[in-house]
């Protein structure tokens, strides 16, 4: 389905939309052609954030040279994305009551407009030009046999997102819900759903718990990770408390995951740049044990997963365990792995950058070769 996309000539604009912030850029060949543009996206106020959207468009037209083919960008769900409707938004409240923004986009551009979920965009730009081609260069290298080609791309900040790509298919799933991570289990509430617990809302939301403060007076996530390196003053038992809470739950939802999808896991979004505070409870928590009265504690999941940020466990899971067993009654003989296993690691790019990156090759795709 999808295919390399760096001899392309087509020009495709595209939109990273967050709760805060809009990104706009322009890919050709899989190479952004422009500064990419960030504008606010006035998340509360329809008028302001539907015109937001024009001008910024318009700005990104006026600075590409050739013809614009399409525009395709990313979009916090629920939608339906095929028809270009987003719903209502729990983070994006200028989008409450269904806004008809594909074809509004279309009528004014002349171009074909595609959306689809960030998570989505994001698992795809990482599967086809980011983590999932780096970590199968490295086992070639280590000369493994073993090649990835499912991946769950996972983006964490003010929501919790998830995409999943396999083989070379974008899961959007029936109704534009592929991979809501969102509302997977939550491990520390089991009353709540995932998100509660990952996201920028809930490092603030621990810290106040633990710092005996209202949560109004919560620091943002940035200020609570330097309190808890030692780099800001305040309470830094609470700061930790904050990211080992945060890490758990990241780590149980990605075990729900990995459950049904046998793939890579690659991390992005704003608080991914606190790896170093999540990680180690994540990684507790995905190598778990469930318990069995009959035979005892069993793995929690069927394969060893590896921190691929760790130099140590990248070599132990690059150098796998190649073997070599003859065919019963031949001479053929047959060189395997028999090591079961996968990794998660942190985006090596920008978010909007794999983002903008999928949208291309979502475009093209739509478009047709």
């Amino acid at each position: 389905m999808y295919v390399n996309c760096e001899k392309d000539k087509r020009v495709v604009v595209t939109l990273d939309a967050g709760g805060t912030n809009f990104v706009f850029s322009a890919v050709q060949g899989n190479r952004e052609i422009i500064t990419p543009i960030v504008k606010p996206s006035f998340a509360n106020d329809q008028e302001r954030c539907l015109n937001g959207i024009v001008k910024g468009f318009e700005e990104v037209f006026s600075l590409v040279p050739q013809q614009v083919s399409a525009i395709s960008f990313a979009f916090p769900g629920p939608a339906d994305y095929d028809k270009g409707i987003i719903g209502d938004l729990p983070n994006f409240k200028a989008f409450n009551g269904d806004v008809i923004l594909g074809p509004l986009l279309e009528d004014h551009f002349d171009v074909p407009v595609f959306i689809n979920n960030d998570g989505n965009l994001f698992a795809l730009g990482e599967a086809l030009t980011g983590f999932m081609p780096d970590i199968n260069d490295k086992l070639k290298k280590c000369g493994s046999n073993k090649q990835y080609n499912n991946l769950i791309g996972l983006t964490i900040g003010t929501g919790f997102g998830c995409g999943i790509v396999i083989g070379d298919i974008l899961l959007k799933g029936d109704n534009s819900c592929g991979g809501e991570i969102h509302n997977t289990l939550n491990k520390n509430r089991p009353d709540w759903n995932a998100e509660k617990s990952v996201s920028s809302r809930a490092i603030q939301r621990i810290y106040a718990q633990y710092a005996s403060l209202e949560l109004s007076a919560a620091p943002m996530p940035k200020d609570i990770y330097d309190i808890a390196k030692g780099l800001k003053a305040g309470d830094e038992y609470a700061a930790l408390q904050a990211f080992t809470d945060f890490g758990e739950a990241l780590g149980s939802s990605v075990c729900n995951v990995l459950t049904i999808v046998d793939g890579l896991v690659v991390i992005g979004g704003g608080l991914a740049g606190a790896w170093d505070l999540f990680a180690p409870h994540m990684f507790r928590e995905v190598n778990n044990k469930y318990l069995s009265v009959a035979d005892g504690p069993v793995n929690r999941l069927s394969m060893k997963v590896f921190n691929l940020e760790d130099p140590f466990d990248l070599n132990d899971f690059c150098t796998g365990a190649m073997k070599e067993k003859q065919v019963p009654n031949s001479n053929r003989k047959i060189t395997y792995d028999a090591f079961a296993r996968t990794g998660i690691g942190r985006s090596k790019n920008e978010t909007s950058r794999s983002i903008s990156l999928g949208a291309y090759a979502y475009a093209l795709v739509r478009l047709g070769f």
